[in-house]
């Protein structure tokens, strides 16, 4: 199975770790908040459009900011 995160991106369904909203990553989570530093640090970060981004799709060797929220991602899984 295939999702299709936004713009020419899709990604094998298998390789997704996580999908996170990005409201949701506040500053108590520090945890995440490092991962994506370290991420953009070893430049392992696609930004799928320039619109405002409102989920990560997390995989084994990148993150993906996307502009598709969380809820239509998960949809998106649930119908392959």
């Amino acid at each position: 199975m295939y999702l299709h995160i936004g713009g020419e991106y899709t990604l094998p369904s298998r390789f997704i770790i996580g999908i996170f909203d990005l409201e949701s990553v506040s500053s108590t989570q520090k945890d995440m908040i490092q991962f994506m530093s370290h991420m953009e640090k070893e430049e392992k970060v696609e930004y799928i459009s320039e619109e405002i981004p409102r989920s990560v799709v997390v995989t084994y060797e990148k993150i993906y900011f996307t502009p598709i929220s969380t809820m239509t991602l998960l949809k998106r899984v649930k119908n392959e």
